[in-house]
C-alpha cells in the first residue's frame, strides 16, 4: 500500500532488511551526518538514529542512498508519473504507446490533493530550539534543515494549481537570527519561489511560506524535481505516492496534513547573512545576504521522524536524485530540445558546471563540412532550459553512438575533433549557479560551448612525453587521460597562466589538446572524478581559459594550440570541505567489531 507518512516507509524499510535502527548515542551536531556519509559511501542501508543527543526525535537518513532503494520506495507510484510526464511532454508519443496513455489517466486519480479539516502535522506546538540542531560540516554557521520542502503560492492567483514546492535551504540556527522567531530561507537563482516571492514584493505584500519536513517520501522527492512549467509539485507528489496529498486548511496557507513538521511563517522584508553551508560541490558557499522567514507557528505530528541528508563533494545522496530526474525526463529531452538526443549533467563535477550533449548536424546534409552549425543552435536551447541554463561548461558533439554518460568517451570523441581556433563559443558577464564561487562575484560568471562534429583530426597522446620541456616553476606533469595533461604549477597569480601558455607554443604538448593546471597534479590524474571535480568547479571559462597561441578574431577568442584551462584555487574561492577528524575518530571507534556501528562502514 501507498504510504501514508514518513513513519510508515520506515516501518516499511526495516520490515524488508533495507534499514538499520541506531540505538547508540549520537550528536546531532556532526555525528550523524559523518555516520551518514561513511554509510553512504558503503552503499549501506537507510538508517534510523533512535537516540540522537539533545533531540527529543529521531532521525533518517539514507532512505535514497542506493538506487535500489529509492525505487522501492517510490514503487507505488514511479511508473504513473513516468506516464503523465510522458503526455505532458510528449503527446505523440501516447498516440504511439496507448498503453501510456491509460497510464497518464490513471495517474490523475491521485494528482489532485485532498483537502482535510486538520492532520497529524498541526497536532502539538513546538519552537525552532525544539527542533533536531543537525550540522553538517566543522564550518557550517549553525543547524540547518536539508530536506525541507519550502511551499508558496502565487499572490496573484493563489490555491495549488499556482503553488510551487522547492527544496531550499533552511537555516534554524546561528548568525543574527531571533531564537525561534526567525529562521534563514536561503534560494538560488532560477527557482520557483523567486518568481512568487518578487510578485509578492510588487504587491506591496510579505510572502508567505510554509515548510513541511517530513511526511510520505514522494513529497520530498517532487520538492528537489525539475518539474515542466505549469505542473504543481503538489499534485505530482500524489502521483508518485500512489496516493493523493492530504491538505489541511489553516489561516493564510494550506498545510501538508501528513508532513512530521510544519513551520509556518513570511518572508520579511530585510535580509540577512545566511551561512556557511558545505554544499553540493564540495566547497562550503559563504556568508551572504538572504531572505529570512519570520516564524509563526511550528507543529509537528506525535510520532514525528525528523529526515536529513547531507551534500557535499558528489557522489552523496543527492546523485540517487540525480538518478531519478534522469529516469524521469531523459527520455523528453528530444522533445523538448529537437535534434538534442541526450544529455548529461556531470554529478562528479557539481552537477552545473560541466554538462555533456548528443546533438544533431543536420542543416546542410549534401556537403561533407565538419563546421559545426546546427549543434550551436541546439547549443543555446540548452542553455535556456530551466536549470540547464546555469550549466558553466557544455561539451556537444553529434557522435549518434555515443554513450552521454561515459564521460572518458565523450572527453576522447571531442579532444579528437576540437578546432580551438573556430570551435569554442564564449557567454560572458552571464549568470551561474549560486553555489558556484569561481565567477566573478555572487551569481555571476561565464560560460563556455565546445562544440564538434566531422572526423578525428589528431591522434591523442596517452603518456606524458619524454622531451616535454616545462617552464621552471612548473611541473610535474601526469596524464588524466589520452589529450589532457595535468601540470603542477606555482601558486596562482593573474600573468602565470599566460606565461606558461607563451612558453609552450611549437613543443611537444600539442598531443594534448586540453591541459589543466593545478596545484596537485597527482590528486587532480588520480581519477575521473577527481579531475571533472578539480577542473570544472575551479574555473571560469572567460576569465580562466587560456591557450597556446591565443588570439581574438572579430571579438571571438581561441587559439592555435592546446586550450589551457587554470584550476588552481584563487583569491575568493570557498574553502573544500573537509571531515573532523575529532568526530571521525568516535565514530570509527563506534565501528570497531561488536560496536553499535559495526558492519556500516565496509
Amino acid at each position: 500500500m501507498a504510504y501514508a507518512s514518513l513513519r510508515e516507509c520506515i516501518d516499511d524499510l526495516e520490515k524488508a532488511g533495507k534499514l538499520r535502527a541506531i540505538d547508540a548515542e549520537l550528536d546531532a551536531d556532526l555525528e550523524v551526518s559523518a555516520v551518514q556519509r561513511r554509510v553512504f559511501a558503503a552503499g549501506g542501508p537507510a538508517l534510523l538514529f533512535r537516540n540522537v543527543r539533545g533531540s527529543r526525535f529521531p532521525l533518517a537518513s539514507n532512505l535514497f542512498g542506493t538506487k535500489e532503494r529509492a525505487y522501492y520506495i517510490l514503487r507505488h507510484g514511479l511508473e504513473a508519473a513516468r506516464s503523465l510526464l510522458l503526455a505532458r511532454l510528449s503527446p505523440g508519443d501516447l498516440v504511439r504507446k496507448p498503453f501510456a496513455a491509460a497510464g497518464a489517466a490513471r495517474a490523475l486519480t491521485h494528482a489532485l490533493p485532498r483537502t482535510v479539516r486538520s492532520g497529524p502535522s498541526l497536532e502539538i506546538a513546538s519552537r525552532i530550539s525544539e527542533l533536531p540542531q543537525v550540522r553538517a560540516w566543522p564550518r557550517d554557521g549553525g543547524a540547518f534543515v536539508t530536506l525541507p520542502q519550502v511551499y508558496t503560492e502565487d499572490p496573484r492567483a493563489p490555491g495549488v494549481m499556482k503553488s510551487n514546492l522547492g527544496m531550499y535551504r533552511i537555516q534554524l540556527t546561528g548568525n543574527d537570527y531571533v531564537v525561534d522567531r526567525e529562521v534563514g530561507l536561503h534560494y538560488q537563482i532560477h527557482r520557483g519561489i523567486g518568481v512568487h516571492h518578487a510578485a509578492a514584493i510588487a504587491r506591496g505584500e510579505r510572502l508567505r511560506v510554509n515548510v513541511f519536513v517530513g511526511g510520505p517520501p514522494a513529497m520530498t522527492v517532487a520538492a528537489m524535481l525539475p518539474l515542466p512549467e505549469g505542473m504543481p509539485e503538489v499534485l505530482f507528489a500524489g502521483v508518485l505516492g500512489g496516493r493523493a496529498i492530504r491538505w489541511s486548511k489553516t489561516d493564510g496557507l494550506d498545510a501538508h496534513a501528513d508532513a512530521d513538521f510544519v513551520i509556518r511563517g513570511e518572508i520579511a522584508p530585510t535580509l540577512k547573512r545566511e551561512g556557511p553551508f558545505g554544499d553540493h560541490l564540495g566547497y562550503y558557499s559563504e556568508e551572504h545576504p538572504f531572505p529570512v522567514l519570520a516564524v509563526h507557528a511550528v507543529t509537528h505530528r506525535t510520532d514525528a521522524v525528523w529526515p536529513f541528508t547531507v551534500v557535499g563533494r558528489p557522489p552523496q545522496e543527492d546523485t540517487m536524485f540525480g538518478e531519478l530526474v534522469h529516469d524521469l525526463f531523459g527520455s523528453s529531452v528530444t522533445s523538448v530540445l529537437p535534434g538534442v538526443r541526450a544529455v548529461h549533467a556531470v554529478d562528479e563535477a557539481g552537477v552545473h558546471p560541466l554538462l555533456l550533449a548528443i546533438g544533431s548536424e543536420r542543416y546542410a546534409p549534401y556537403t561533407k563540412q565538419a563546421r559545426p552549425m546546427e549543434l550551436l543552435t541546439q547549443a543555446n536551447a540548452i542553455l535556456g532550459q530551466g536549470q540547464l541554463s546555469l550549466a558553466k561548461y557544455l561539451f556537444i558533439t553529434d557522435a549518434q553512438n555515443l554513450d552521454v554518460h561515459d564521460v572518458r568517451a565523450v572527453f576522447g570523441h571531442v579532444l579528437t575533433r576540437v578546432d580551438p581556433c573556430r570551435d569554442l563559443h564564449f557567454q560572458t558577464h552571464t549568470t551561474i549557479d549560486t553555489l558556484d564561487y569561481s565567477g566573478e562575484a555572487l551569481n555571476e560568471g561565464s560560460k563556455l560551448v565546445i562544440a564538434t562534429c566531422g572526423e578525428a583530426v589528431r591522434a591523442l597522446a596517452a603518456e606524458v612525453p619524454a622531451n616535454l620541456s616545462l617552464p621552471g616553476d612548473f611541473g610535474p606533469a601526469r596524464v588524466a587521460m589520452p589529450g589532457v595533461l595535468v601540470v603542477r604549477a606555482p601558486r596562482w597569480d593573474a600573468s602565470s597562466a599566460d606565461r606558461f601558455c607563451a612558453s609552450m607554443s611549437g613543443t611537444a604538448i600539442d598531443g594534448f589538446p586540453l591541459v589543466v593546471l593545478t596545484e596537485d597534479e597527482d590528486f587532480a590524474s588520480r581519477s575521473l572524478a577527481n579531475f571533472v571535480w578539480v577542473t570544472f568547479t575551479r574555473s571560469d571559462p572567460a576569465r580562466h581559459v587560456h591557450g597556446v597561441g591565443a588570439f581574438l578574431r572579430d571579438k571571438a577568442w581561441g587559439c592555435t594550440g592546446s586550450i589551457v584551462i587554470d584550476a588552481r584555487i584563487k583569491p575568493g574561492h570557498a574553502a573544500p570541505l573537509e571531515d573532523d577528524p575529532k568526530t571521525t575518530r568516535r565514530i570509527e571507534s563506534l565501528a570497531v567489531r561488536g560496536g553499535p556501528l559495526a558492519g556500516l562502514f565496509e
